[in-house]
């Protein structure tokens, strides 16, 4: 989630009087880091994934399906060992650590440790995840459930919560129609405070609308009357027929997803990273897709980022291009939660033809302190933003041993793709936060996907591979990236030669666009698994990559395991969760093929799902079977003893 300050919050009001005095300083901050380390080098690669669960309350007399509103009281008991450990001075090897999210129905994991260069850290990922999930769940009753699930399908529906909660349109911290406070997490003010400040700022409340996927007797056009739910005409002037409406943050930020983040050896291989990896932000997006239900009824995208873009858009009308640009410093054309607009690194630079919204003079402020122009435009595009999350207790600061003014706008600006300078005084080297994938239903697929990035991120820097696009093809990709049944069906833009290197050719000058013959359309499949005498393709390259390197049999059998299921899963020979969602919803007895997800096909669908999680349930149409080395079990499965152990 971010910054997780502690101190008094700020009102919208208060806050707004230091936006310049943050920003301000919160560039000299940058500079002072980017200075003290731009020379580091020879940083190992660690690396960790961020899995966010939710908690869920089964009520199986009455076939009902809520999120339960616990995290305040579970985060304190998982967080015990760790604040001991602290308190004590003692440097404890924990198997995982918990973080708040922004719902109280929401818990991050993430492992204890960062794991390092070494391949067979990646037999660990699998059991980290497990046992992390088996830490959490041991915390609720036999009634409750913690489960890997990216949309809750009836989030925003009457009576969602354990225990239920009501909203309050009036009087609100959101002032949402459907989702209550008692929902936001309370165990720290930053996600009330950022609730209250994104609403304030942007003048009103956020409006989300996800078009709706209209099935054979869905009503024409759909639309909802909100006058019952305490609306006083906002809402109805918000919601576009034939959409999805929602008018919170929560509705995106109480969606869930899996992050992997690395360290490079130095700032240079982590601003290659971020450029190669922003180009395959929408790839993973698709073949991820696991959001196809938001607040009751199918959708007609299969992913949660227009919804949580829309759910932190605090851009003013005269931001948005509504109205005449006048109290306003900016036009902003997307959501501070949106996916990345520039190139980072010196060869990307020709590949950024989006016009970006800077602020002019933080960006001379760092190039006249010797920050070159393209990293200072990512920066200075950044704080364009105003903070909307401020402590009283952070206000001064000092410049050159605290970056908190930095790290509030770093932190608010959720992107497909993050670059995180080292931390002052911290061991922790230059970093790349990869930000767009959905989580999925089990361990295994978790997994498999961290895996895999992870393994790209080897044979890209191994290989110096080169998959720079033009950025408004990227974004093309993005759109592409939620549609229904994209990993199947889409099209996208993709560089022909990545083989070729990232040494740019002596006809080819920095500044001269890319030609149209650099890249071409292709299918999730093809990319993934290549065209024979064509493109190589992902998991062809990885393959290779794994051929000259030393592999012990147990984790050579893993990596083949992950690596035939994301081949089938980018072929289409296994669906992506959003399609099993929706097949789910679609056969379903009582399903009236109106689009609605009902009280009693969200209870099933979560059963079904906590069962598939758990492996009581093997469905071909999502899962294969792993491949072990010869002599073990090919079904054997860890007990909670095996789990306990770290086995």
């Amino acid at each position: 989630m971010g910054l997780l300050s502690e101190g008094s919050p700020l009102s919208w009001e208060e806050t707004r009087q230091y936006a310049d005095h943050i920003r301000k300083h919160g560039i000299k901050q940058f500079i002072n880091i980017y200075h003290k380390l731009k020379d580091r080098t020879n940083d190992q690669l660690k690396w960790g994934d961020e899995i966010e669960y939710i908690m869920v309350h089964f009520d199986d007399a009455s076939q009902r399906a809520q999120l339960l509103l616990k995290a305040h009281e579970v985060l304190p008991k998982l967080q015990h060992k760790e604040h001991e450990a602290i308190e004590k001075g003692e440097n404890v090897q924990l198997h995982s650590l918990w973080r708040p999210e922004y719902a109280d129905y929401m818990i991050e994991g993430t492992p204890g440790q960062p794991y390092g260069s070494y391949l067979h850290c990646f037999n660990q990922v699998e059991n980290n995840m497990r046992r992390r999930r088996h830490e959490a769940q041991k915390m609720l009753d036999a009634n409750s459930a913690v489960i890997t699930f990216t949309a809750f399908p009836r989030l925003g529906c009457p009576d969602f919560t354990f225990p239920s909660a009501k909203t309050d349109p009036i009087d609100g911290v959101s002032r949402s129609l459907f989702f209550p406070d008692e929902a936001i997490f309370p165990g720290h003010p930053r996600f009330s405070t950022l609730t209250r400040n994104i609403r304030q700022r942007r003048g009103k409340k956020v409006a989300i609308n996800v078009p709706a996927f209209i099935d054979k007797k869905t009503p024409r056009p759909l639309v909802e009357d909100y006058i019952p739910l305490g609306d006083d005409g906002e809402a109805k002037r918000a919601a576009k027929p034939d959409h999805i409406y929602m008018d919170a943050m929560g509705f995106g930020m109480g969606c869930c997803c899996l992050q992997v983040t690395f360290q490079a050896c130095n700032i240079d291989e982590g601003r290659f990273l971020y450029d190669q990896l922003t180009a395959l932000c929408p790839i993973l997006l698709s073949v991820s897709a696991a959001a196809p239900i938001f607040r009751g009824h199918l959708a007609d995208v299969d992913c949660r980022w227009s919804v949580i873009s829309g759910s932190v858009d605090d851009r003013t009308d005269e931001e948005r291009g509504v109205e005449p640009l006048k109290a306003a410093r900016f036009r902003i054309p997307k959501s501070r939660y949106d996916s990345v607009d520039c190139y980072i690194s010196p060869m990307g630079e020709r590949y950024n033809d989006i016009k970006m919204v800077v602020d002019e003079d933080l960006l001379k402020e760092m190039v006249d302190n010797g920050i070159d122009r393209q990293l200072a435009l990512h920066m200075a595009h950044l704080f364009v933003r105003d903070p909307v999350s401020v402590f009283s207790e952070k206000i001064n600061q000092d410049d050159e041993n605290e970056t908190d003014h930095f790290e509030n706008l770093q932190s608010t600006n959720w992107q497909t793709m993050r670059f995180k300078p080292p931390p002052p005084n911290s061991p922790i080297g230059w970093r790349v936060e990869f930000r767009p994938m959905e989580i999925q239903m089990t361990d295994f697929e978790n997994a498999a996907f961290v895996v895999f990035i992870v393994l790209l991120t080897r044979v890209i820097v191994s290989f110096q591979l080169n998959f720079l696009i033009p950025m408004s093809k990227v974004e093309e990709n993005m759109k592409e990236a939620q549609k229904r049944d994209a990993a199947r069906q889409g099209r996208f833009h993709f560089r022909k030669d990545i083989v070729a290197g990232t040494t740019e050719s002596p006809s080819c000058k920095k500044c001269a666009r890319p030609s149209k013959d650099e890249y071409t359309q292709m299918s999730i499949n093809e990319i993934f698994n290549g065209i024979p005498g064509v493109f190589p393709g992902l998991i062809p390259l990885i393959k290779d990559y794994l051929k000259d390197v030393d592999l012990d049999v147990d984790t050579s059998c893993t990596l083949q395991t992950y690596l035939r299921f994301m081949r089938k899963k980018a072929s289409g020979e296994l669906q992506t969760t959003a399609r099993w969602l929706r097949d789910f919803v679609e056969q379903h007895a009582d399903y009236k093929q109106d689009g609605v997800v009902s009280e009693k096909i969200n209870y099933d669908l979560m059963k079904a799902c906590e069962a598939v999680a758990r492996g009581d349930v093997f469905d071909p149409k999502l899962h294969i079977k792993r491949v072990r080395p010869p002599g073990q079990d090919q079904d054997a499965e860890l007990s909670d003893d095996d789990l306990l152990n770290g086995q």
